[in-house]
């Protein structure tokens, strides 16, 4: 059986990286998809030893870009068994009166349109094999709303309903579509939605033992290397310490 190939989004840091790494490890070949090509050209130099590896480097917010990237991929890429919608970010914890327009603007069209963009060129193809797998990653944030969360919260429900409603309309097409909901993972993300003020990004995983992007990794890898008539539906995970997204079990 020839190897499979995985296209993953935001995949230069993070849960995106990680689960490159882990999905290499199952002779999983890699599309790698992120905004800084450095970080692109080292991951693709350490997994080319053990897969194929090619890498598209765009802003998933510019449609034309994520269009015209997607389509370039070489003959030997053109067939996408994976799809890993990885790519997203939170911009502030402001309440709803005063949050910023561009914080908001850049939730949406990360978190919402550019995972639309993407599968838009990707589910024709999947289509036309009869087959494929598409891993939305949302967040425990799009299964309940906290306080300052509003639009981020907002933009998670969106991929959560995404995620139902592709699951259905892809399901007389034989094509697999589940939801991975991470809670509390450390990662970069803390750090963007804080602007790049580490110590407020760092005393959000302080006092107990939070997700890695390795666990989530693992878990992806788990999910698609499953039995095709198997499809992981929708799956939440949760650091034990963590209860919901305001209850969190800290040795402070």
């Amino acid at each position: 059986m020839p190897a499979k190939t995985a296209l993953i989004t935001g995949a230069t840091s993070g849960i995106g990286k990680s689960t490159a790494i882990e999905l290499s490890k199952h002779n999983i070949n890699l599309i790698l998809c992120g905004r800084r090509q450095d970080r692109l050209d080292q991951l693709q130099n350490e997994l080319s030893k053990t897969v194929d590896v090619h890498t598209l480097c765009f802003d998933i917010r510019d449609k034309q870009k994520v269009f015209s990237a997607i389509e370039s991929l070489p003959s030997t890429f053109d067939s996408i068994d994976i799809l890993i919608n990885n790519a997203g970010n939170a911009h502030g914890l402001d309440p709803i009166q005063t949050g910023k327009l561009e914080d908001w603007d850049a939730m949406m069209d990360i978190n919402v349109k550019g995972l639309l963009y993407v599968s838009k060129v990707i589910i024709p193809k999947m289509i036309n094999q009869k087959s494929g797998h598409i891993i939305n990653i949302g967040s425990t944030a799009g299964k309940e709303v906290y306080p300052n969360g509003n639009v981020y919260c907002a933009s998670k429900h969106a991929v959560d309903a995404i995620n139902k409603g592709m699951r259905i309309d892809l399901n007389t097409h034989g094509i697999r579509v589940g939801a991975v909901h991470p809670g509390l993972v450390e990662t970069e993300f803390s750090n963007v939605r804080f602007k790049g003020d580490d110590k407020k990004a760092d005393n959000v995983y302080k006092g107990f033992d939070p997700l890695t992007p390795e666990d989530i990794a693992d878990i992806i890898a788990f999910v698609v290397t499953r039995p095709y008539h198997v499809n992981i539906a929708d799956l939440i995970v949760l650091p034990t310490a963590q209860a919901t997204s305001t209850i969190v079990n800290k040795t402070l």
